[in-house]
């Protein structure tokens, strides 16, 4: 079929109308690719200019934002320009653009380099590490389509590769992306092309029937119309015959020609949700439904933020007509995908930008975790993460959280923060406490209790069911060996330190570990230690290197806050004397937090302790206390302790409600029995004692609550 003509001129309308602040950009990069592929031809016979044309013109209906526009225009001037390099587009389109350009332009040298599954794996997999930016992924499926379109010019064995790569690699992330416009053009090209005796018979049978199948549809559309009318619903309505590909998927999974009722497809569009509702009542009222049809998919979108009602009704015609209704929002979602709506000047809902990042988040785990795996590990995380069912579970907030069918708990807590996910201790899943392996479902309700003090256990890995929480569960036991090979290394050398009763820190002053660093060619302290609990060194021949004098660390702190420097643009949380960047801790024994009168306390090796004031441990040994103070440049959140007693009833929803509401973090719940009641020692943390004092009051509101401190 031969492409449609195309030109810049007959974009430009509507480009000026979309993009009135960026068409003269627009142009130049248009202008610019012309000139880069000057005298070029495609296998179609056209000018070459022509395809980024019609690229951008599918990313037009799109929505995308202006950066796409102009990079789509360029997407092959790396590849087929004459003189265009990365650096010259960043000088002239900006460093966004290049970016885009170049990572469409490393997908565009990858190809199926025959038919097996690994070889669309590999490809998926480069794909999607390249894409770390949606437009890139835009970009590359509105170029495949296009080239689908035209696919005619080239051999048949490379139109059946390419189909076939565009179905195990492309169609996979439309649909996680939520294109359907793209997906089901490319399924239906794709079908013609590998299948087409079948593709030409499902089309023949349509085709017998289209007219009558149409006139079918105009009189059903006009009665819902009329309908709708009645009851002052304003309203459009399309209607079609569905398309070849999802009458394929039916026959395929057993269906005869005879059992495929639902041929006919109406798509109602309202302006508001309530309307939706409002719509299917009355089909219902007046059409009667087909049983176990109707699907709710509004209050429970699907996993591409797809939201729609859908019914089978049984029309006066004695057909069989699929209904979907919508708002004209969710159209453009359901059609353009998220990354459409998704902001990148500020132009799309929080909600969307959530779920769009936590999709690419998806996508970049699924890369980084399996780098160094199997393509069978890989094509089974893939399979799991990004193309199986998936569910919507919801943080107490009522923030969305998308994970693959069987996740528990620990997966839940590892898509939040790997921070989290390290230190969760329970799980609170529609007010209940669960085991960690607990099995989510759709719309659970999940709170996670992270203890700081807690870590990853080996036997998360029996259950956990994304390759984030996989990767970084084995993160933490690799790195956990190294630390105490580390440790075990610290130990062994100044134990034979002070077998040789020599002084720790003369042996290993910053001059001393420089030096034997430089020696034996390491980079750090840790890789010295390590060398030594791995056996590599000896402890011996370290102290053999050099044992001259220094000071110990204690005097070293000394003589640092003698200059009493004030430093500009203070990061630290506090200022000891009048100085930051010493080393210092909170103290644990009494949590101060910003705002509370506090002391310092030098300690031996271990820098300032800070404390409250009146904290009993600051009482002894007066020669040690150094004056501190809280930083007020600094907007940080701190560790403290409250505890209260419970007199009767269940208090455990109350304090995750009251926490919720205040965004305060719970790290850590003990009980206490006791003859009045229960005492919870709660670990918080709070930015500043006024937001400790206010949720403490929060809680002595509760009639079987009394804050003990």
């Amino acid at each position: 079929m031969k492409d449609e003509e195309i030109s810049f001129a007959s974009l430009y309308a509507t480009l000026n109308k979309m993009y009135p602040e960026s068409i003269e950009k627009i142009e130049e990069a248009y202008n610019y690719a012309l000139e880069e592929h000057q005298g070029l031809k495609r296998l179609t016979g056209d000018d070459f200019i022509t395809h980024p044309l019609h690229v951008t013109k599918i990313l037009m209906n799109l929505n995308v934002d202006d950066v796409t526009i102009i990079s789509s225009l360029l997407h092959e001037v790396l590849n087929n320009g004459v003189n265009a390099t990365k650096e010259i587009l960043e000088e002239k389109f900006g460093s966004e653009v290049a970016l885009i350009v170049d990572s469409v332009s490393k997908i565009n040298k990858l190809e199926l380099v025959d038919e097996t599954e690994n070889s669309a794996i590999y490809l998926r997999k480069v794909l999607v590490g390249l894409a770390e930016d949606p437009r890139v992924l835009y970009i590359k499926l509105a170029d495949r389509l296009h080239n689908m379109r035209t696919n005619w010019a080239v051999k048949e064995e490379k139109q059946k590769l390419k189909a076939k790569e565009t179905m195990a690699v492309l169609v996979p992330i439309a649909h996680r992306l939520g294109i359907n416009s793209i997906k089901s053009e490319l399924e239906d090209i794709c079908l013609r092309i590998l299948k087409p005796e079948v593709y030409q018979d499902i089309l023949e049978k349509l085709n017998k029937t289209t007219l009558e199948l149409n006139d079918n549809l105009q009189e059903m559309k006009e009665d819902l119309s009329h309908l709708l009318n009645e009851n002052g619903i304003t309203h459009e309505i399309k209607g079609r015959v569905k398309s070849v590909y999802s009458l394929y998927n039916k026959l395929n999974n057993g269906k005869k020609w005879s059992d495929i009722y639902d041929l006919l497809a109406l798509r109602i569009f309202v302006n508001s949700e309530a309307d939706c509702y409002t719509v299917i009542g009355l089909i219902h009222s007046k059409y009667r439904p087909v049983p176990k049809r109707f699907k709710d998919y509004i209050a429970n979108p699907k996993e591409n933020m797809y939201q729609s009602l859908h019914t089978t009704v049984f029309g006066s015609d004695g057909e069989v007509y699929e209904v979907q209704v919508r708002t004209y929002e969710m159209d453009e979602i359901a059609e353009k995908g998220i990354a459409s709506h998704w902001s990148y000047k500020e132009k799309g809902t929080k909600k969307v930008q959530a779920i769009m990042e936590q999709k690419l988040e998806m996508f970049r785990n699924i890369i980084e975790t399996n780098s160094e795996e199997s393509d069978l590990s890989f094509e089974k995380n893939v399979n799991n993460d990004l193309l199986g069912e998936l569910i919507y579970v919801f943080t107490p907030k009522g923030d969305v959280i998308e994970l693959p069918k069987g996740a528990t708990p620990v997966d839940f807590a590892y898509r939040i923060h790997s921070g989290v996910g390290d230190t969760t201790v329970g799980a609170i899943v529609n007010d209940n406490i669960v085991p960690l392996s607990h099995e989510l479902e759709n719309n659970d309700i999940v709170k996670v209790i992270t203890n700081n003090s807690a870590t990853p256990n080996a036997d998360w890995l029996n259950f956990v069911k994304t390759a984030q929480a996989k990767n970084k569960i084995k993160a933490y036991f690799s790195k956990k060996d190294r630390e105490e090979y580390i440790q075990k290394g610290k130990n062994i050398l100044e134990k034979e330190i002070r077998k040789r009763k020599l002084s720790i820190s003369d042996v290993l002053s910053e001059e001393n570990l420089a030096k034997i660093l430089k020696d034996l060619k390491m980079d750090s302290v840790e890789d010295l230690y390590l060398s030594i609990g791995s056996l590599r060194y000896t402890a011996g021949y370290i102290i053999n290197l050099t044992t001259e004098d220094k000071q110990n660390v204690e005097d070293i702190l000394i003589e640092k806050l003698k200059p009493r420097m004030t430093l500009n643009n203070q990061k630290d949380d506090i200022i000891v004397d009048g100085n930051t960047n010493i080393m210092y801790s909170l103290a644990k024994c009494c949590h101060p937090v910003k705002g509370d009168d506090i002391v310092g306390f030098i300690t031996k090796g271990e820098g300032v302790s800070v404390h409250k004031k009146d904290c009993s441990n600051t009482k002894t040994n007066p020669e040690r206390l150094i004056k501190v103070e809280w930083n007020p440049n600094t907007d940080n959140t701190y560790f403290t302790n409250i505890e209260v007693l419970v007199k009767n009833g269940n208090f455990l929803m109350d304090l995750i409600t009251e926490s919720t509401k205040e965004k305060i973090i719970i790290s850590e719940i003990k009980n206490k029995e006791v003859n009045d009641g229960t005492i919870c020692s709660i670990l918080i943390k709070v930015k500043d004692k006024e937001e400790l004092e206010h949720f403490k009051n929060n809680l002595a509101k509760y009639k079987n609550v009394e804050v003990l401190n």
